[in-house]
């Protein structure tokens, strides 16, 4: 009882939950503390600077340069006054994190030689700064050895404020322009939606000047006890389990969905809200989910730029507190097999400046008239590009959660629930010379005149669907737990933003024709319910009947992670972006490039660590409980004759040989998985190397596992040597 599994056990086994401090005001006295929002720029920017600040926020207009000096010495004071003594530009580099360099706000005075400081923050370094780039990722859009890169100011993203330095939120780019972030796709698809949908809007009203794209993440994660995980070198170095053989209960009960949150957990729950509160992140739902010690955090919805931000801060956070109450934070999308892994499901909607939601009904015939453009106009953005839908949300963890029983397959559907599927159904169904016309659009029994309640209540939430319309907005929950939102985002709102376009333009041409208005929107959207209906799948999406007709329909039924990534650089992909100005061909391949190599690595680590696992730690303990067998095989013919030594042995003769057969076998599968990494590492070109990884290195995996497995069924308990799923997901 003395190895180091039951040492950390025993630790886990005593933590108590961790004292924290509770805020004496109520959460809205504190709310945004540390974010230098609007209220702190009226207090601490001349009211001119103020309104050209908003101004550029809320119109998307270019801010003045001459304007930085004043917002960076408000910025300034406010943010020493706050004890910040450094300050940074906070950006997303493509490796799904954030990236930030510390400076001091203090320079000399005058000459070096007088040896004085005095504390500076000029409009220069609020806007712009050259980090050395070189170490991040830019799928060859520049050598290794030219460094420069530039991130530049998003006013309409507040900085805030992490223990002594203020973040500035900012973009980043390479120094011949290209975006080596995530953040600047993001912006740009954000005007692109903003300007097509407005476009749109005023068929119906034309007092709307801007249409906003909002977002509403739910983040799952997992909780482990920190010294549980320190003795797990699997989750340490890849953030799962390679190896670990099922408890025997699990999640089968479903006890833990929605269940009492433990005590510990509560702790690191509260604590965490105290200080996104602080951040302005109005975090407002807390549960346990349907794993053992899986749990999730969602917030109110907020514009969609501001809410990738938070939820990025929020992930920081969640890291720092939870080490700080002993845990260590999971949010690898498959941290454990045969249990629930963790999504991020991306809650999309839009709404315009004039208070209308566009994806909720409304009460009168334009209204829902608008409201059903905007619904099917989606749905037929996803039909065609379902198959890049699903390259944004894929990757290595993600592609080990997807299908399985517990998230959307990894073919992009749509899910509209009855009264929505019957709206298009009757759409459909008319007659080309004979449209529905307003009043009986008003009037539909279905509900489209009083159905923002009925509507809501009725639309049921597929679980199995990728993309379900929820009643005022669509739930992308393909999106995996470790991803940053941007990634779906940029490509949800461009395809929209992209169709929406093409529909103005055939609205337009009709109408040029002869066509009223309503007749011609009629008869776009008639032709676009009629072309998109292969992707709507109300169905069981876990089923092979719905894998098979997927195939039927065309839909992008790949399985191979680093094939599904060619999406993006499909001429389809290519012409998207470049028509709505959110990426070029150089943009699109250099991700790819990006994406091929980060899947590559992380097979390559997850591979090198299986191995040595499975070689210097399971096989040593494999063959000691074996030689401790033999040494019990031998001392019972010993002392009993022949025939009944034999007899009373045979079941330890039987453990030896079948430690015996998974040994062997293990190390013939490492062996062959080696040889394969070799020749993988061989191939020059990213692509092919990626595909050689999951076709030839990754496949050893679950054979390796499955050995493994087996022998901790049979292994003396006392002495395997890695917390088990039992310690791992019931001690909280």
């Amino acid at each position: 009882m003395s190895t180091l599994r039951f040492k950390v056990v025993e630790e886990a086994f005593k933590r108590e939950p961790v004292a924290i401090t509770v805020p004496k005001e109520f959460p809205s006295e504190y709310f945004g503390k540390y974010v230098f929002n609007r209220t702190k720029m009226s207090k601490y920017l001349s009211k001119d600077t103020m309104n050209v600040v908003v101004k550029a926020i809320d119109e998307g207009v270019t801010l003045p340069r001459n304007i930085s000096d004043h917002v960076a010495a408000g910025m300034k004071m406010w943010a020493m006054e706050m004890g910040a003594t450094h300050y940074t530009h906070w950006f997303q580099p493509l490796t799904e994190g954030t990236a930030e360099k510390h400076d001091s706000f203090i320079e000399y005075s005058g000459s070096p030689l007088e040896s004085d400081i005095l504390e500076r923050f000029s409009g220069k370094l609020l806007a712009q700064q050259e980090p050395d780039a070189s170490s991040f990722p830019s799928g060859g859009i520049r050598n290794t050895f030219e460094a420069r890169g530039y991130t530049a100011w998003d006013p309409s993203s507040p900085a805030f404020i992490v223990e002594d330095t203020l973040c500035i939120p900012t973009v980043f780019i390479s120094y011949t322009g290209e975006a080596l972030d995530y953040k600047t796709p993001l912006l740009k698809s954000l005007s692109a939606i903003d300007k097509a949908a407005t476009e749109v809007c005023k068929m119906f009203d034309p007092k709307v000047k801007k249409v906003y794209s909002f977002l509403g993440w739910e983040q799952e994660f997992f909780l482990v006890d920190q010294a549980l995980y320190s003795a797990r070198p699997d989750l340490m170095l890849t953030d799962r389990t390679l190896m670990g053989h099922e408890s025997a209960k699990n999640q089968q009960l479903e006890d833990h969905y929605f269940g009492a949150i433990p005590i510990r957990v509560a702790a690191f729950m509260r604590e965490l809200e105290f200080e996104a509160y602080r951040y302005g992140i109005p975090i407002k739902t807390r549960h346990n989910e349907v794993a053992p010690n899986q749990f999730e955090f969602a917030p109110i919805y907020g514009e969609t730029n501001l809410a990738v931000d938070q939820n990025l801060i929020v992930m920081s956070l969640m890291k720092n507190i939870a080490n700080k109450h002993n845990f260590r934070l999971l949010l690898h999308e498959k941290p454990f097999d045969k249990v629930n892994g963790s999504g991020k499901h991306c809650n999309w909607s839009l709404g315009t400046d004039t208070g209308v939601g566009l994806f909720t009904p409304g009460v009168t015939a334009d209204e829902n008239l608008q409201f059903v453009t905007f619904l099917v106009n989606t749905v037929m953005a996803v039909h065609k590009h379902n198959a890049l839908l699903k390259a944004s949300i894929v990757s290595a963890a993600n592609a080990l959660r997807l299908g399985a029983d517990e998230a959307p397959p990894a073919i992009i559907s749509v899910f509209l629930g009855s009264q929505m599927s019957a709206v298009f159904d009757k759409i459909e169904e008319s007659a080309e010379n004979n449209s529905i016309n307003m009043e009986e659009l008003r009037r539909m029994k279905l509900g489209l005149a009083h159905v923002p309640e009925i509507l809501i209540d009725n639309t049921d939430r597929n679980r199995t669907s990728p993309f379900a319309f929820t009643g005022n907005r669509f739930e992308f929950r393909a999106v995996g737990s470790s991803a940053n939102c941007s990634a779906a985002m940029i490509v949800l709102n461009s395809v929209v933003a992209a169709q929406l376009v093409s529909f103005t333009k055939e609205v337009n041409e009709k109408v040029a024709n002869g066509s009223n208005k309503e007749q011609a929107i009629f008869a776009t959207l008639r032709r676009y319910i009629k072309e998109s209906k292969l992707i709507r799948f109300d169905g069981n999406g876990y089923s092979e009947e719905w894998r098979e007709l997927a195939q039927k329909r065309g839909l992008d039924c790949e399985t191979s992670v680093p094939i599904m990534y060619d999406a993006y650089t499909s001429q389809q992909s290519i012409d998207m972006f470049k028509s709505i100005g959110v990426l070029n061909d150089v943009e699109l391949h250099a991700r790819n490039e990006v994406k091929w190599e980060v899947y590559t690595k992380k097979i390559q680590i997850e591979s090198r660590v299986l191995g040595d696992l499975s070689i210097n730690h399971i096989i040593p303990v494999a063959t000691k409980y074996q030689s401790m067998l033999l040494d019990n095989l031998y001392k019972m013919k010993m002392v009993f004759e022949e025939s009944k030594a034999a007899e009373l042995s045979k079941d330890d003769a039987s453990l030896i040989e079948e430690i015996a057969t998974h040994i062997s076998a293990i190390k013939k599968e490492v062996d062959a998985m080696i040889e394969a990494r070799k020749v993988a590492n061989r191939i020059e070109d990213s692509r092919e190397k990626a595909i050689a990884y999951s076709n030839s290195v990754e496949p050893y995996f679950n054979v390796i596992r499955y050995h493994v497995d087996k022998l901790e069924l049979i292994v003396d308990n006392e002495i395997w040597p890695l917390p088990k799923y039992r310690e791992l997901l019931f001690i909280s």
